[in-house]
């Protein structure tokens, strides 16, 4: 009968965890919640100011308008001769293209929130080579142009410099004919005989600023292609199809670099598919009038994001997520000292810690959202552990025993701390720590006649 009472013991502890469960599961909501808050203010940001960043191109575009005749029958079962007219283009990627240029990081504020954007000032040089202009009947090629792809056009900053076999040319908006497949600019090709039946090689050069949140994506789109990208952030994050083959990264920032060919690469075939025609590689064909294909984001690219490595949100997701831990090591000392020591431990007295351990973690996420997310931990676990040693004076009748406590628990927030600001070893070190308090557990306990405290519960 004694031991069922020790039995019923643990049980009440047990649902009191299980009942705190809620609050703590209520913070994680509000995490989430405050998390919503700063994607949409990133969004709000995207919309007034330029949203994530991809660079298709250069490309050379030469419209075509194509007139024949055939026979049709008439609406009056007469046969007629009807003149048809088919709109198309050809377009043309680079044999080479190198693309350089920094990155600065910057800050947009919405409300309590920091939005990571950036500019990044870019050099591109690229190389065509001779461009046929396939002969067919009836067919009329129009005046070629130059398109470049920019996911949001609002990221230009001042005038692009372009200059295309030494001459200066003027970029104007819109890609043309190939507006229906990607957002740009576009700046039209001089050309010295109309009539010839070849565009002839050339060298571009193109210096320009683009600004964009969250991300920068270029897409290699030439057979060579070789990209290089250096900031002052010290986080970056290397996302698309494609690694760099070289980078450094430390406390003064970063810089890649990438080495990608048209063999490894499947953007090329991705900005002429869709239409079902079989195309080469370099020199791609298109007719009607609606043109229907893959969009800017749907191309192979090597992506870039300014990211924070461990954000504020993330680390007090990450902590929340111990606090169950924290409410059972306590409740699991305070069992201790109420059978080893013979202490009466009301279940409300149980109740009030765990709230106040609860606390906590809602404290620690108001307060990183204002100030540096360390000091804000010191603040919480200070005003925590305070708390907590006074009351707990009281209700284990010492102030040795409250401060015993306390020093418990500011162990375990210090441990605690080095899990959340740990962003490669979090798992090895949580591991650890549950281990090795398990072990303390059981080597106090090694010794303590469970019926004997069964039968002397009072």
């Amino acid at each position: 009968m004694k031991s069922l009472k020790l039995l019923l013991r643990f049980l009440t502890v047990g649902g009191l965890v299980l009942l705190l469960l809620i609050p703590l599961l209520m913070i994680r909501g509000i995490v989430h919640d405050r998390e919503r808050y700063r994607a949409q203010a990133e969004e709000r940001v995207s919309q007034s100011m330029a949203g994530p960043q991809q660079l298709v191109g250069p490309l050379r575009v030469v419209p075509w308008t194509e007139t024949r005749t055939v026979n049709a029958t008439g609406s009056d079962g007469r046969p007629e001769v009807r003149v048809e007219t088919t709109e198309g283009y050809l377009y043309q990627t680079p044999d080479t293209m190198e693309v350089s240029g920094g990155i600065a990081p910057g800050t947009r504020r919405v409300g309590i929130y920091d939005v990571r954007v950036f500019q990044w000032s870019a050099q591109l040089q690229a190389g065509f080579s001779e461009l046929k202009l396939t002969a067919a009947e009836g067919r009329k090629y129009g005046e070629p142009y130059l398109v470049l792809g920019i996911a949001d056009v609002r990221g230009l900053v001042g005038t692009p410099k372009l200059t295309v076999d030494g001459a200066d040319l003027t970029l104007q908006s819109g890609t043309g004919v190939m507006s229906s497949r990607m957002a740009g600019v576009h700046a039209t090709l001089p050309v010295q005989d109309p009539e010839a039946a070849a565009l002839p090689p050339s060298q571009l050069e193109l210096d320009f600023a683009l600004a964009g949140t969250q991300s920068l994506g270029i897409a290699p789109i030439a057979d060579s292609n070789r990209i290089r990208l250096h900031s002052e952030w010290p986080h970056p994050l290397f996302g698309g199809r494609f690694l760099p083959n070289d980078r450094n990264i430390d406390s003064k920032g970063f810089s890649a670099s990438w080495e990608i060919s048209s063999l490894a690469s499947d953007a090329q075939a991705q900005l002429g598919r869709s239409d079902g025609e079989k195309l080469t590689s370099r020199q791609k064909a298109y007719g009607g009038a609606a043109m229907e294909g893959a969009s800017v984001t749907a191309i192979d690219s090597i992506d870039v994001s300014l990211v924070e490595p461990v954000d504020v949100y993330t680390q007090a997701d990450r902590a929340s997520k111990y606090g169950i831990l924290f409410v059972v090591l306590t409740f699991v000392g305070f069992a201790l000292f109420e059978l080893i020591k013979r202490l009466s431990i009301h279940p409300l007295q149980y109740l009030l810690v765990g709230l106040a351990l609860a606390i906590f973690f809602l404290l620690l996420l108001s307060l990183s959202e204002h100030i540096p997310f360390w000091k804000a931990y010191l603040a919480s676990a200070g005003a925590c552990i305070g708390l907590q040693a006074v009351y707990l004076s009281g209700v284990l009748k010492s102030w040795r025993r409250g401060a015993g406590f306390a020093a418990m628990l500011t162990a375990l927030y210090g441990v605690l701390y080095g899990l959340l600001v740990s962003e490669n070893n979090a798992l090895l070190m949580g591991s650890l720590l549950l281990f090795g308090i398990l072990a303390a557990i059981m080597w106090v306990t090694r010794k303590v006649d469970w019926y004997e405290l069964g039968s002397s519960l009072r």
